[in-house]
């Protein structure tokens, strides 16, 4: 049985954040919002909480993308380029499995991003194994955790 979708982590759950949506019917990206306000200064880095995390089939993953509008209009960028959500990443034992954006401000301003303020999109996709794959670990962590 195929199931994806999004659920609140426990420390927001009282934090009013809304699931993310598709906007039409050929969207392909779910809207992501900011958890709280975040003021970001110029050439500064930050992860942006969401307050969500999400869960999929194992052979799945989240792709992150910054909104065209925050990057063409407000000049932020993903640090990563795309994030990476891996099916594993949900309820992880380090973080539940939030979701956290990188985001740098590529601007000469500060950027403040409000509360509820839509930054980014996630896009379910499903991915390919080699034939000869071997791979037989199990996530322990959250962020980075893989690479340990």
């Amino acid at each position: 049985m195929d199931i994806r979708g999004f659920e609140v982590v426990s420390a927001y759950e009282d934090a009013d954040i809304n699931l993310p949506q598709r906007k039409t019917a050929e969207s392909a990206g779910y809207d992501i919002e900011c958890a709280e306000a975040v003021e970001i200064q110029p050439g500064e880095m930050k992860l942006i909480p969401t307050g969500l995390k999400a869960f999929m089939n194992y052979d799945e993953y989240l792709a992150i993308h910054i909104r065209s509008s925050m990057a063409i209009k407000r000049g932020l960028m993903l640090v990563n380029s795309t994030g990476i959500i891996d099916s594993d990443y949900y309820n992880n034992e380090d973080n539940e499995g939030h979701i956290l954006i990188a985001i740098r401000n590529m601007g000469h301003e500060t950027v403040t991003l409000a509360k509820g303020e839509r930054v980014a999109q996630g896009i379910f996709s499903k991915y390919l194994v080699a034939t000869d794959d071997q791979a037989t670990g199990i996530r322990t962590g959250g962020i980075g955790s893989t690479g340990k």
